[in-house]
């Protein structure tokens, strides 16, 4: 049944940074004194939110540089580099496709909220969305939060939007919304966690259209 309203995750979903993010993540990891390295199959297995437990696994140790310090440290790298990023595979044509038939898209990220405006200016996709509910610092823990509030103010059932991303916290922030949700195992985390969700898992976005009967 096609949807009434898409609400979108954006990094890994939409913005294809996932090298980007490894590289960082590597980058971190060699000048806070820890011996681990990973590759994008090993990255993928221990990303996650929150983000301050997410470090933890990755081997940053929070009791000689603060959680708030190292989080500054990735914001002031990634941001800039992050306009070097492309769309996923799939999105651009999704995009055109939901917008034909009707559907309202937003974007709920974890993203601080004035990047995410740049971001998708930037990439040309700002015309596809009626809001981006971005988070207000870079701390990325507020997501569920912002969404219930914003959808608070719609006037329709949840059950009549789904949410798609590509973690297993999107899935969390669906159920929490009251929203169908569908994950997508070309991002930041394997198919192999996502089918833990219990939810519809696609390998690009390009399948999206048909799974919703568009």
């Amino acid at each position: 049944m096609k949807p009434r309203c898409l609400i979108w995750d954006w990094n890994g979903t939409l913005l294809d940074d996932l090298q980007l993010c490894l590289g960082l993540l590597n980058e971190l990891l060699e000048q806070n004194g820890s011996p681990n390295r990973y590759d994008l199959a090993g990255y993928r297995e221990i990303f996650g939110f929150p983000v301050v437990d997410y470090y933890r696994r990755a081997g940053l140790d929070l009791s000689k540089r603060s959680f708030e310090s190292l989080a500054a440290d990735y914001v002031a790298r990634y941001n800039p580099e992050s306009f070097a990023c492309t769309l996923c595979p799939g999105a651009a044509g999704t995009l055109a496709a939901l917008k034909s038939a009707g559907v309202r898209q937003v974007i709920l990220s974890a993203s601080e909220l004035t990047l995410l405006k740049a971001q998708t200016e930037h990439l040309g996709v700002a015309g596809y969305f009626d809001e981006l509910l971005g988070q207000t610092d870079y701390y990325a823990h507020g997501k569920l939060a912002v969404g219930k509030e914003w959808m608070a103010r719609q006037n329709f059932d949840p059950a009549e939007a789904v949410l798609v991303g590509d973690t297993l916290h999107d899935a969390e922030v669906a159920a929490g919304l009251g929203a169908k949700c569908v994950l997508c195992a070309a991002g930041h985390q394997s198919r192999e966690r996502l089918l833990t969700a219990g939810v519809p898992v696609i390998g690009t976005l390009a399948e999206l259209p048909a799974l919703l009967g568009l």
